[in-house]
Formats: structure tokens, C-alpha cells, sequence
């Protein structure tokens, strides 16, 4: 079978190509996606990336790609990305990343010429009736489904995870036991392919700066001054240079360029058990086809191992309503809801959270 394995230089993927290569049954080709910076000062992570991707494939005599989609991932994931900042909402790029780039764009250009492609996602895949699911991993703090939520059939059905069912310890320890280069390297964190970069300085060098007031809820006091609303989010507790908090961002005013603040741990405002959801995504069709009514579910509205218990319904076409068992901290308009079954383990799709 050949197998197109996408490959960043981080160890998972690493791992991914050394289980391939022993199960002794697959031609494998890798490729690394190159996203150059929007500035003019090199990308100097990728270099080091490449060069970690090409010890790999030396490693086991595999060719390695590297391909370019520059421009594709400025003018699709980053402009959603700034537009939905620039409107109030929190986007979620990684998302987005997934379905245009990784499995979008790559698919469609060199992709589609292999029986499969293979990633490092901590995800992992089941058939049932003959449909393919995509399903949560072993390691439920590293379970990356949530970033997958809005891939479509057609990608999912192209898609192997093949450390999806070890622990990421696992993976470290077979990384050290074949002694591969790249076994004591971090995990990547921070913006889908843009690394290490500072998201603030990011908006910054975007959106710009401008003065507005933080303002407490319950009072209307004026407490501060921000550098512009896109800075913040909905939950988001540090970073407000406030004193006396804890303070949790509850609410924000575009017009006004004005963010809302309450104090402490417990305070009712930055919680909430509605949730609204627009453009609902179900990845392999709606497994509630036909049936009205209330259906159980879990479900996350962040990256967190949490799954929360709640019941979806169907209000109006893609529009959907989770009402939660639980309170949930920081619903942020324009985040995604991901949708699970009530056993924490088939990921069904993702919705847009609104008002």
C-alpha cells in the first residue's frame, strides 16, 4: 500500500514513520508542509524542522517532499482567522488548518495520488455499518479529535493515525528505544505551523493597537485600559494587569471597543449551561437522521481532556442547541462545540458557537 505520511520534525510523527516502516507492508513517501512567516525574517524553526525530517528519512532510506503551501494557508486560515478576531468572536485556526491545508489542499495535490496518508494526530479511527468514524485516542489528555472536528468524509476516509492508540509516553519510549533523533525534542505548541511564535504579537502586528476601557459587569466601573478588544476573549482570565482578581472576560462591546470583566472564581457570569450553535458539521452524516427530540451526548467547547454531558437538539437546519448538565466556563462566540456520543468515544462533528 502506499502511503503519503505527513511528517513536522516532532517526534509523533517520527514515531508514525518507524511503525510504518515494521509492519514491512507499505511503500512509504514523507512530506513536509512548508508555511513561510508573513514577515521578512526567515522561518527559522522550519529549517530546523527540515533538517530533523531529513535525518528520518536518511534514517530509513524514505524519500522525503518538502511542499509549499504558503500561500493557500495566508489566504485561507490566517484571513479566517484575523476576520473572525476582528469581529469579537475566537476562532479556532488549528481547526481550520486541518480540513484547508493538511487534509484540503495537500490531499488535492499530492494526497490523492496514495492509497492513504498517514499523520502523528492522537486521534483513531472505527467502521461501523460500513461507515468510518473518526474516534477519540487512547491518551485522553493528548486526544487531538477536538482539532479534527470539522475534517470532511471524503478526508477521513483517506486518514490513518497510527499512534492514536498508544500513550504519548508510549511514543517517547519507543523514540528512545530506536534511538530516532528527535526523541527528546518538546512538543510544538502554539497556532497550527506557526510554532513558537507570540499570538499577541501576531494580532499586534495585524490588527494594531487601540485604547478601550475594562469595565466591571455588575457596576459599570471603570477598572483599566486594554490595547483592543481582539486581545482578549471570552473566559480568558490572565492578562488583564487587574488587581483584586481573580478577573474572567464575560463580554465584549465592538462598537465600543470596551471589555467586560467579573471578579472571582465562583462568579456566575462567566458561566453558562446554553449553548447555540450555527453551521453544524457532522463528519460521517447525522447519526440522528430523521429522529427529533433531545439526543445524549458529550462534548467540549475547548481543548481539554473534560467531556462534559449534555443533550443536542435540532432548532432550524445547521442550527443546533447543546443544554449542558454542567456549568461551562467561557462560551466564546465563534469557538467550535465538538460533539461526541454519550461513550466519549466516536467524535460526530462540530458546530459554531453564537449568541
Amino acid at each position: 500500500m502506499n502511503i503519503a505520511v505527513l511528517i513536522s520534525g516532532g517526534v509523533d510523527s517520527a514515531v508514525v514513520v518507524h511503525e510504518l516502516v515494521q509492519q514491512a507492508q507499505h511503500d512509504l513517501h514523507l512530506f513536509y508542509i512548508r508555511i513561510g512567516m508573513d514577515n521578512d525574517e526567515g522561518d527559522c524553526s522550519a529549517e530546523e524542522d527540515i533538517e530533523m525530517c531529513n535525518l528520518i528519512a536518511h534514517r530509513y532510506g524514505l524519500p522525503l517532499e518538502v511542499v509549499s503551501l504558503h500561500e493557500e494557508y495566508w489566504d485561507n486560515v490566517m484571513e479566517y482567522a484575523l476576520r473572525t478576531v476582528k469581529a469579537g468572536l475566537t476562532p479556532n485556526p488549528d481547526m481550520m488548518c486541518n480540513r484547508m491545508i493538511k487534509f484540503g489542499y495537500f490531499e488535492q495535490r499530492w494526497g490523492k495520488d496514495f492509497d492513504l496518508t498517514a499523520t502523528g494526530h492522537y486521534a483513531t479511527t472505527c467502521e461501523i455499518g460500513g461507515t468510518k468514524y473518526l474516534a477519540t485516542a487512547v491518551d485522553p489528555v493528548k486526544d487531538q479529535t477536538d482539532f479534527l472536528a470539522q475534517i470532511t468524509y471524503d478526508q477521513l476516509r483517506h486518514l490513518i493515525f497510527p499512534i492514536g492508540s498508544m500513550p504519548k509516553a508510549r511514543v517517547r519510549e519507543i523514540a528512545q528505544e530506536v534511538k530516532l533523533p528527535n526523541a527528546s525534542r518538546k512538543d510544538s505548541q502554539g497556532i497550527c505551523f506557526l510554532g513558537q511564535i507570540d499570538y499577541n504579537d501576531f494580532i499586534r502586528r495585524h490588527l494594531g493597537v487601540k485604547k478601550g476601557p475594562i469595565i466591571e459587569l455588575e457596576t459599570g466601573r471603570k477598572l483599566g485600559e486594554h490595547n483592543g478588544f481582539w486581545f482578549h476573549t471570552i473566559g480568558q482570565r490572565k492578562g488583564l494587569g487587574l488587581s483584586g482578581g481573580p478577573w474572567y472576560v464575560v463580554k465584549k462591546n465592538v462598537q465600543d471597543n470596551a471589555i467586560y470583566v467579573s471578579n472571582g472564581y465562583g462568579t456566575s457570569k462567566q458561566y453558562g449551561r446554553i449553548i447555540n450553535l450555527d453551521e453544524m458539521h457532522f463528519i460521517s452524516g447525522n447519526p440522528w437522521e430523521g429522529e427529533d427530540g433531545k439526543h445524549e451526548i458529550t462534548f467540549k467547547n475547548r481543548h481539554t481532556p473534560h467531556f462534559a454531558k449534555g443533550q443536542l437538539s435540532q432548532i432550524d437546519g445547521n442550527k443546533w442547541l447543546i443544554e449542558s448538565d454542567e456549568d461551562i466556563q467561557g462560551i466564546a462566540p465563534g469557538q467550535f462545540a465538538v460533539i461526541y456520543d454519550k461513550e466519549q468515544h466516536l467524535c460526530y462533528g462540530s458546530g459554531v458557537i453564537t449568541l
